[in-house]
């Protein structure tokens, strides 16, 4: 991610062992190929304290990357960054990474390995280079038993193209000498001899409508997502039911916040989504999406069609404030 990321500025937050926390406060940030590392590693109970200080806007971070292990388990960390009351913290997704060389041996020394990939956004399985192919797709059904949806792409030596995860954000012009996010910038996003392109596991389907969608049906189609379609981006265009505002979504695995905003002036008024996973059926997506369209001769969706919706905008649980519900979580198993 830190090599093939240049245009996002990314910490990693590293679990640590258990045993004394890092002393002191959060040490300074080295910058590298349009990113930001860290040097140190924390625990659970700092990691709310970390999080606020690293999402401060004038650290110019765009990402944290949580490495979980030796903090908690998985889905105890998904509820602590829900329940996040900081502005600046919005869930990225669960990426669980399987050894396609070792999984058989890791299931049997760690049987919460299962629950791990039960909960996962998404599934990456290392070293499949180093397996013979019968074998790649036999741990690959068997991931595919144990996950909920999530999407699942194989990789040799951990490389996955971060748009996966997130999307590139150009870095503003520097005046100047030159710093080490210019100078490693002509090799970020190299690959090494033998390997497939960056992009080889995963799909997108971009869908546009100049036709405003009904908000009903479109909730059927986010609330019913297929197997393998791991994040959705975007915005959308209710029409009348809400004039003044575009729709800009977020979805990544189970997880799903709109957040309304005002038309930019002189902007055409239509959706546009960009879906992306794996194994996506880019056929099917799309027409479900296009019954989604509010017909010329339909009837315009009346203002409570929207409350679904409204369900999934960050704020007051306040009727009064336009938002008839509290925002719903995904569901996530208790501990077993």
């Amino acid at each position: 991610m830190y090599r093939n990321s240049p245009f996002r500025r990314l910490v990693a937050a590293v679990g640590a062992p258990a045993g004394p926390s890092y002393p002191g406060p959060v040490p300074p940030l080295r910058a590298r190929a349009g990113t930001v590392q860290p040097s140190c590693a924390v625990d659970a109970g700092e990691l709310d304290t970390y999080l606020d200080r690293l999402t401060r806007p004038e650290t110019r971070i765009d990402l944290v990357v949580i490495e979980a292990s030796g903090l908690a388990e998985p889905q105890e960390l998904v509820r602590m960054l829900l329940a996040s009351e900081n502005p600046h913290i919005v869930y990225g997704g669960l990426v669980e990474v399987v050894d396609a060389v070792e999984f058989d041996a890791t299931r049997l020394r760690h049987p919460e390995v299962d629950r791990h990939l039960g909960i996962a956004d998404l599934v990456v399985v290392n070293k499949a280079d180093r397996v013979p192919p019968a074998q790649l797709h036999r741990v690959r059904e068997t991931v595919r038993g144990l996950v909920d949806r999530a999407a699942v792409v194989s990789v040799a030596q951990g490389r996955i193209d971060p748009e996966l995860l997130f999307d590139r954000k150009a870095v503003a012009e520097r005046v100047g000498q030159l710093s080490f996010d210019d100078l490693a910038a002509g090799t970020a996003g190299a690959e090494a001899p033998g390997h497939g392109h960056l992009h080889d596991g995963y799909g997108t389907v971009a869908f546009r409508s100049a036709r405003a969608l009904h908000p009903r049906r479109l909730m059927d189609v986010l609330d019913g997502r297929p197997e393998g379609l791991y994040r959705i981006k975007g915005y959308v265009d209710f029409g009348t039911v809400d004039p003044d505002h575009r729709y800009a979504v977020h979805a990544v695995g189970r997880f799903l916040r709109f957040y309304p905003e005002p038309w930019p002036v002189e902007e055409d008024r239509t959706t546009g989504l960009v879906l992306i996973g794996t194994e996506l059926d880019a056929e099917a997506l799309t027409a479900r999406l296009d019954a989604c369209r509010i017909a010329p001769e339909e009837e315009p969706p009346a203002e409570h069609a929207l409350w679904g919706v409204l369900r999934y905008v960050p704020g007051p649980a306040d009727p009064d404030d336009g938002s008839p519900y509290p925002v719903e979580e995904p569901e996530l198993p208790d501990r077993v």
